[in-house]
């Protein structure tokens, strides 16, 4: 792991991680975290309107098609936007655990370009927990799930309470993702990034 942050490697003390019993079935969509999420939400008009599906273990898939609004050089997707794919699909991770997680630490290597109209195909799991701590990675391919690797993440997520959102987020939309009747997606509204 020459060349690795060691911020990224779990301590020799780390664990499995355990897929929570009420965590969505594998193959089912997991659907938006919240309406506004830039990464997944349908709010968003030129938001990636990300796709991610429970996997087997605490592995989620999850794909989006890069659009002309994502580009950064002609043609081409923004790097920032295929580090928010990634960020957003190893987010979904955290629903398997059913904990609240924000992003410590995210590094991500760019293997190739990504073009407009492309498809994305991303595959992320959970490799360990140390308390608060949970490792993860991800990988992103064009043309398929099988297809070439076009980036790939390592992150770190850390466990949160909901008081970090409500005491950092902004009121009127804290109180709106409060206020909603809907249980699930109440809880779901604050399950990702700082």
């Amino acid at each position: 792991m020459s060349g690795r942050n060691t911020a990224l490697t779990p301590p020799a003390d780390a664990t499995a991680p355990v897929r929570h019993p009420d965590a969505p079935a594998p193959g089912e969509l997991l659907g938006a975290h919240y309406e506004h999420c830039f990464g997944c939400g349908d709010g968003q008009p030129h938001g990636l309107h990300l796709e991610a599906r429970a996997g087997e273990g605490v592995r989620v898939s999850a794909e989006f098609t890069v659009k002309a609004a994502h580009q950064g050089a002609p043609g081409l997707a923004h790097g920032g936007v295929l580090a928010t794919a990634l960020d957003e699909t190893l987010g979904s991770l955290n629903w398997l655990l059913r904990v609240i997680a924000v992003t410590g630490r995210l590094e991500t290597d760019f293997v190739r370009p990504v073009p407009v109209d492309t498809v994305l195909y991303l595959e992320a799991e959970v490799t360990a927990v140390a308390g608060r701590k949970i490792y993860s990675s991800a990988v992103g391919r064009i043309g398929g799930p099988q297809g070439p690797v076009a980036l790939r993440a390592d992150a770190l997520f850390i466990e949160v309470k909901v008081d970090h959102f409500i005491d950092n987020g902004r009121p009127e939309e804290i109180r709106a993702a409060m206020a909603d009747p809907d249980q699930v997606r109440r809880a779901r509204a604050f399950e990702v990034n700082p």
